[in-house]
């Protein structure tokens, strides 16, 4: 009996890797242009930046909480990058002009960022609105500050040096991929060596334990908030470099594919239980998945309902999970 609960336990900590195990045999069967070096190397650029802002929501989730804005912080952190890689900032009235290097364009894009993620996390700690309603509001203010920004138009022709960091190769390895890894390595570390990991996971476990034990809630909340919206710009710096473009309506239904990432890799949306590794094998499910459902020539209409229905499934899985416990 105790065998068997023990075969159960393992079945379960590893149901994502054998969904995905199982879904590259079926495309690979399906499609015989899956499993080529070309096709690989693709899925792992696409899957590179939902990783990165994966990776952000997979600490926000552990507190309890989500955040819908993140498409729309890529968006506006991706024109800024490409503004002020393009443009500068000019002062008319001071006579001065403040031109950017690629470094410093995209560290202005990531502090930006993690200011619209602070924000948000002030709401939410401040002022006791509900994650769900301060982000959706996020969601439309940064929208609406990517078209000011724009004025509705792409901003292009960013140059090569900083298109390296979408489309160029290290070691035979897209940068994308580097810069998905250390991320996640980076937040690996935080979860599981430092206090600030420990505390996430109380406050997501019991919040009102949490705050008992002495445990400074807002400030957590806030810190977490601030770091997905950082991952998020970081996405959208990498997304603007792969289409030497910055596009007003980029990032669009992005934070479903990074919800969909952190359910499906075993994050309870309760809080508290889940890993940064397991949000890379499910955003890996879903680039995998997004992928075969081209190569199959799916109508785009019904990838969004085959999506919808896999998040659907692993929701329900992870409800179930919890009942048993």
């Amino acid at each position: 009996m105790i065998a068997l609960a023990s075969y159960k336990k393992n079945i379960s900590r590893f149901q994502s890797v054998i969904a995905l195990f199982i879904l590259c045999i079926v495309l690979g069967v399906l499609s015989d242009k899956f499993f080529t070096a070309a096709n690989g190397l693709n899925v792992l650029r696409q899957v590179a930046v939902n990783v990165c802002i994966a990776t952000g929501m997979t600490l926000i989730v552990l507190t309890g909480g989500i955040d819908l804005s993140v498409g729309s912080v890529l968006a506006l952190c991706g024109a800024i990058t490409a503004g002020l890689l393009k443009n500068g900032l000019s002062f008319p009235s001071a006579d001065l002009f403040v031109g950017f290097t690629i470094l410093g364009a995209v560290l202005a894009a990531v502090i930006i960022g993690a200011l619209l993620g602070s924000f948000s996390g002030i709401v939410v700690t401040s002022f006791r609105v509900p994650p769900f309603v301060a982000t959706l509001a996020m969601l439309t203010i940064a929208r609406g500050l990517t078209m000011l920004y724009t004025g509705g138009h792409p901003i292009s022709n960013l140059g090569e040096d900083f298109a390296y960091i979408g489309t160029g190769s290290l070691l035979g390895v897209p940068v994308p991929v580097w810069i998905a890894a250390v991320v996640v390595l980076i937040a690996v570390f935080i979860t599981r060596k430092t206090k600030l990991g420990r505390y996430i996971y109380a406050i997501g476990g019991n919040e009102t334990a949490a705050r008992l034990s002495g445990i400074r809630i807002n400030k957590v909340k806030l810190t977490v908030y601030a770091i997905g919206a950082a991952l998020a710009a970081l996405g959208g710096v990498i997304v603007t470099s792969r289409l030497d473009s910055a596009q007003p309506n980029a990032g669009i239904s992005y934070e479903l594919d990074a919800i969909a990432a952190v359910v499906i890799g075993g994050t309870s949306l309760n809080g508290g239980k889940g890993s940064v590794w397991g949000t890379v094998i499910g955003a890996v499910i879903i680039g995998v998945l997004n992928n075969g459902l081209v190569l199959l020539n799916v109508s785009p209409f019904w990838q969004q309902v085959v999506k919808g229905a896999v998040i659907l499934l692993a929701v329900i899985v992870d409800k179930a999970g919890d009942k048993k416990e």
